[in-house]
């Protein structure tokens, strides 16, 4: 690529860097880099953040809506200092950035807007992405109107549809109970499994960081339903493939952000959701085990009427995706 090329208002300008620390001596993590293939070769594929797969869907999203995208060419976006960028990924990106551009900033970077409550100020800073709703209720009162709404686009050509009357499973489990396990275990996840049990139902359960993407995608293909168990969502790009493969969803929906550094943030509970992009389509939620019985109940006889691969195809498109990014990397360039 030339850098030195004039760029058109059809040219997006994407950066990411993903997360990298020194492990046991200092710099070891530049070694890691030449490691990570030959040790992930011998594994079942390497582990990606979900910053980098928000990053890769973004570009995805823009190339097939026929934008001409360029990922990580520091030098063009220095050689064309009024063009916008997107800056995708962890905070440290800021940290290496001293470019003029204009710049949408996420999505990813930082999880509690008091994290860099002087962000937005920067004047080359115009726009920053939340993936869902709660999350920009909790950053616009600080950022105020510089908050946008983005999404990860699905692409229904990646996930094919199986006949429901083929799925050996009838419920999967995925499970990504991140915090307070030694609660949960006993006084949700096995009082659940229990229940299938005693409907004699077949199950099995995924747990989150225990799987590669191909197992997932085998064991979507053959279920007829899945059991969402996670604390809270800021988009859920795994319940949003079971829904993309018309798998419906009876997702744990407890109410608020249960992340463990909240208190540092906020002393009152915050508003938050598992299933940030859901409708009565894709399935039904239940707050706790003590209403999963009754909510189980009317999910599984309604299992057959949902369509949720309809609500993905109209609310989660790759082009609507393309389209939230653009209003604002537009808007970037003229602010």
């Amino acid at each position: 690529m030339n850098s030195g090329q004039r760029l058109s208002t059809n040219d997006v300008l994407l950066y990411f860097r993903d997360f990298e620390r020194d492990s046991f001596v200092r710099g070891d993590r530049y070694l890691k880099r030449i490691l990570r293939p030959i040790y992930h070769r011998f594994k079942r594929g390497p582990k990606v953040s979900g910053f980098s797969v928000w990053y890769q869907l973004l570009a995805k999203a823009l190339k097939q809506a026929g934008y001409n995208v360029h990922l990580n060419d520091y030098a063009l976006a220095r050689k064309n200092p009024t063009h916008p960028v997107g800056l995708v990924g962890y905070p440290h990106l800021l940290d290496v950035w001293s470019l003029p551009n204009p710049a949408v900033l996420g999505p990813a970077l930082f999880d509690h807007p008091l994290q860099a409550p002087t962000l937005m100020q920067r004047p080359s800073h115009k726009f920053y992405l939340l993936t869902c709703q709660w999350m920009f209720d909790m950053f616009s009162p600080v950022y105020g109107d510089r908050c946008g709404l983005w999404y990860a686009g699905m692409d229904l050509r990646q996930w094919p549809i199986v006949d429901k009357l083929d799925r050996p499973t009838d419920v999967l489990i995925y499970d990504k109970v991140r915090w307070q396990r030694e609660r949960y275990e006993p006084e949700m996840i096995q009082p659940i499994q229990r229940l299938l049990d005693q409907q004699g139902l077949r199950w099995r359960t995924i747990r989150y960081g225990r799987y590669d993407h191909q197992e997932y995608r085998t064991a979507l293909e053959q279920s007829r339903s899945m059991i969402f168990l996670c604390e809270h969502e800021t988009q859920g790009m795994a319940y949003q493939e079971a829904l993309t493969s018309n798998v419906p969803v009876l997702a744990w929906d407890n109410g608020y952000w249960l992340d463990p550094q909240r208190p540092k943030f906020n002393a009152q509970p915050i508003p938050a959701t598992s299933v940030p992009y859901f409708s009565p389509e894709c399935g039904q939620k239940f707050h706790g085990i003590e209403d999963f019985p009754e909510k189980f109940e009317a999910f599984w006889k309604g299992r057959d009427t949902y369509r949720p691969r309809d609500y993905v195809e109209r609310e989660l498109s790759m082009q609507g995706s393309a389209d939230a990014f653009m209003k604002y990397y537009r808007q970037a360039a003229e602010k």
